[in-house]
This record gives structure tokens, sequence and C-alpha cells, in this order.
């Protein structure tokens, strides 16, 4: 039989989808009756016209949609989804099209088994279509979540920052890349300095490094068994991203590990199996991107365009040289950007980039990161980014403003060619602001290259602070129907830490 192609009878055959990222608290999955979503719903990709939306259940069994701009669904729409089978560990996910834009639109999904003799229980959830026109937006982002030993914790019923950011009520989440820990086991109890004690939800998938492809799925279920988590992602639909953490800690294509508790050492094969696990449990179309993985664009409106970017998977080796011509985005993408930035007529160009630009990450004595922590010229991966600079200051490519998180602390940099060893770019915001839901650490270096001023800083008193210290961070954009953008940088449970207000200017 192909790969991938899977029929009734290998189906009914495979009975209940036996992965341990079935098993959900409080929820008993029966060898017999009917079938269970797991995990929730999720939404996202959010078009004029409609968007993605994603479920799991613990057999085969078929996705069934219904859709109503009414929350009473009368009038539903029903639509026939996939088989959510073993070969996707029992995910499945349809883009809902046809939908009236601006508007918020409810959707209840159910999975029928393959005999369509019973169903499971409907779960619901919503999302707003994008506008077209001149209506304000409001948005967050966010990234880093159940990391350095803080996952889900009872105590605090989940996750406190997803109710936090739930409550602004926005349109759109950009969830900024590092969305699991696949590098970082739990333990179920963490003893901290003062003596608190820290208490893990903990499955078997989250007691190892992720490996194999089950492992890697199961860091994806992992987070969706947190009620805050998946109340938000049920209301809240997404652009995501990754970064490092979905396959291993600082990864970059063709590396070889030397990390004891691999046993699978090629990064290469990691990511294969992580990228497939990505896709499968997170609500992003493939279809939607330009090379069928990550980076891709979504207007929102007349006023914001989204620019979704991936500065891991082209990237060059962390030991290159740093005086060299360097790779982030690799030439594809960096033209991709460029050309469409230049062809946006969105009045703000909202850049989400898994790494900070100016911010010195290092990976031992070598460089993760953009910025090589050298003065002077751009070099190493600095390069390439200089050329998107040059070119949309030569293209008069106006009001960009780069989103990113990363460094778990959150920042605002303005960045000045009168500050910079370059001076042919135009001056521009990059906000930083995470982690959600990991160890919080910082600051870090900037580096002078492109002329960074901090113009605000909130960061933990130590490396690792865990949530229960609230140096946990989100930020928040809204836009006005007059184009006018402001940035919130939020703590953990969403008061204001710091904001800016930019007016658009003309091209």
């Amino acid at each position: 039989m192909t790969e991938g192609v899977v029929n009734r009878r290998t189906l009914l055959r495979a009975g209940a989808i036996g992965t341990a990222a079935a098993f959900v608290p409080g929820v008993a999955l029966a060898a017999s009756g009917r079938p269970v979503l797991t995990h929730g719903v999720q939404s996202g990709d959010v078009t004029f016209d409609g968007g993605l939306v994603w479920t799991r259940a613990d057999r085969p069994a078929r996705m069934l949609v219904e859709v109503s701009s009414d929350p009473s669904f009368r009038h539903a729409r029903r639509l026939r989804g996939p088989v959510l089978s073993p070969s996707t560990g029992g995910t499945g996910k349809l883009r809902l099209r046809g939908l009236p834009p601006g508007r918020r639109v409810h959707y209840r999904v159910v999975a029928e088994d393959l005999d369509g003799r019973t169903r499971s229980e409907a779960v619901t959830g919503s999302f707003r279509t994008a506008p077209l026109g001149r209506e304000g937006v409001r948005f967050v982002w966010s990234g880093d979540v159940a990391g350095q030993g803080w996952g889900s914790n009872p105590d605090l019923g989940g996750m406190p920052i997803f109710g936090a950011m739930a409550a602004r009520r926005p349109d759109f989440f950009i969830n900024s890349g590092d969305t699991v820990y696949a590098d970082g086991p739990l333990q179920e109890s963490v003893t901290l300095p003062d003596g608190r004690i820290w208490r893990n939800v903990v499955t078997p998938e989250k007691l190892k490094v992720a490996e194999t492809l089950d492992e890697y799925r199961g860091q994806f279920a992992y987070n969706l068994i947190d009620p805050k988590y998946r109340s938000f992602a049920a209301d809240v639909p997404a652009f995501v991203q990754w970064d490092d953490h979905e396959v291993v800690n600082n990864w970059y294509p063709g590396e070889i590990l030397d990390l004891p508790q691999y046993t699978e050492k090629r990064v290469d094969v990691l990511a294969a199996r992580a990228f497939r696990a990505f896709h499968e449990w997170q609500p992003i179309d493939p279809r939607q991107a330009v090379d069928g993985r990550v980076y891709r664009k979504f207007s929102y409106g007349q006023h914001v365009e989204v620019f979704v970017l991936d500065m891991r998977s082209y990237k060059d080796a962390n030991n290159s040289p740093r005086d060299g011509v360097g790779h982030v985005l690799g030439e594809k993408q960096a033209r991709w950007l460029v050309e469409s930035l230049d062809r946006s007529r969105a009045t703000w160009k909202v850049i989400a980039a898994d790494l900070p630009i100016g911010l010195t990450v290092p990976d031992g004595a070598d460089i993760e990161g953009v910025a090589n922590g050298l003065p002077g010229a751009p070099g190493g991966r600095e390069h390439e980014l200089a050329w998107v600079l040059r070119e949309l200051k030569r293209r008069r490519v106006r009001n960009t403003v780069w989103l990113t998180a990363d460094v778990h602390y959150t920042a605002a940099h303005h960045y000045s060619p009168s500050r910079a060893a370059v001076g042919d770019f135009d001056p521009f915001w990059e906000f930083v602001s995470g982690p959600a839901h990991a160890g919080a650490f910082g600051p870090n270096t900037l580096d002078p290259t492109f002329g960074p001023e901090a113009v605000f800083v909130h960061a933990p008193p130590a490396a690792n602070t865990s949530p229960l210290d609230g140096f946990q961070h989100f930020g928040e954009v809204e836009v006005t129907r007059d184009g006018e953008l402001t940035v919130w940088l939020r703590d953990i449970t969403g008061a204001s830490l710091w904001s800016k207000t930019l007016q658009p200017q003309r091209r």
C-alpha cells in the first residue's frame, strides 16, 4: 500500500489511534462507543472569506463541521472534512470558505465513525474573518511555550497567560515560534530556590527528548491538554511559525548532534519528523506557504498585512564565519519578503520574525541568531538582513514593524542609520515579547551594526525565572480605522508595561 494512503478496512482494523498523545486529563477513551475529540479545536490562517479548522479524534473517524454566523447554529452550513486517521496521528484540518468578510463565525466539529452510526460530542469554536475595508484590527503575539521545565501547572489552572491574552479579545494571535519544547523534558514537580513547589501535568512524551514521529506529535498534543491554552485556541485564530525548540535547541540544517540524550544524531532526520508533526498539530495551511512549509503572508483589511518568516529552515551553520556572507532567510525567501513588501498596499506591514535582528544570541562559542556580536559592517547573517533593509529603502517601502519573541523577555528596539555602522536603511521598530509560558531570561546584548536602541526592557532578575514570578509576556497591537498603530508590551496578567503609538508615513 502506498505510504499515506489508508483505506477504510485498514482504518477499522487499526481501531483506536494508539499514541500517548490520546490521553487527556478527565477524558476517558473507551474501547467501544462513540469517538472522542481529544484535544479540542483550533483555527488559523484566516482570510477574508474563511479559515482553517483543526481537530483530533481518538480513533479513525470522519471530521464533520457546521459553520454559522449565529452561535446557536441556526441555518448552519454542514461540511464534510477529512478522515482522521493513524497516518496523521488522528488529526485533520478543513478550510472553511465562502464566509462573509470581517465577521465572527462559529463552527461546531464532530467526529463520525466510519460506519456513520455514531458521532462524538460536538466541540465548538469561533474566529473572525479578515475584513476587506478600513476596520480597526487588534491582535496579540508571543512565543515560547512549556519550556525550561515549566509545563501546564494545575495549581494555576494551566498556563495563565493564555487567559490574559483571551481577555484582550484579539482578532488573531501570531505564535512566534518555539511553540513546543521537544528537547525539554518535564518533571512532575520542581522545587524553586525559595522552597516553593511547581507542579507539572506530565505525559509520557514529555518525559524525554522527542526523536520519533509519535514523540514529536506528543509535544504538540501536550499544549492542548492545558485548559487555558485549549480555550484560547478555540476562540482566537493563529498564524503559526516555528523556530528551534520544535526540533532541538539551536538547530540548523545539516547539523550532527553530540548530545548523549539523543540516539538519532542527524538533525535533518529529526527536523523532518518534527516538521510533519508541526503541520499535523498546528492550524497552519501549507498551501498558503510559498514553499509549502512555513513562510507566507496574509492581509487583514486595508491596514494590516502579516509576513510570517521562517528563519530556521534555510540558515547556515552556527559556526559559520561571522564576517562572511551568511544566510538566515535564504536567497529565495529574502527576495520574496522584499518583493511582497514592495507590492503590499497595506498601511502597516507586520513582519513576524522568529529571531530578533539586533540581539546577540550565542550558541556556546558560536552564533545562533542574526547579529554576529561584532561592531562595524554587516557580517555573517547580518549581511542578508542588510540587503533586505537596503532594498526596502531603495523601493520606498514604508511602515514596517518587526515582531518577535525568542529571547524570553520583552523589549522595544528602535533602529536608526544615524547610530548604525551602515546608513542605507530607513529607521524602524522591533518589538520583542515573550516567553508566553517558559523560563524567563535576559536581557541580551545589542549588536551595534544596525544602530539599535533599547527604549524599553523588562527582564527577570535571574535566569530561568518561573511563571510564578510573572516575567512572562505578550505583545498587543491595535490599528485604528484611521491607520494609527499602538503597541503594548504586557505581562502575564495582561497589565501594560509600556506602549508606543506610531503614525503611518506616506510612501
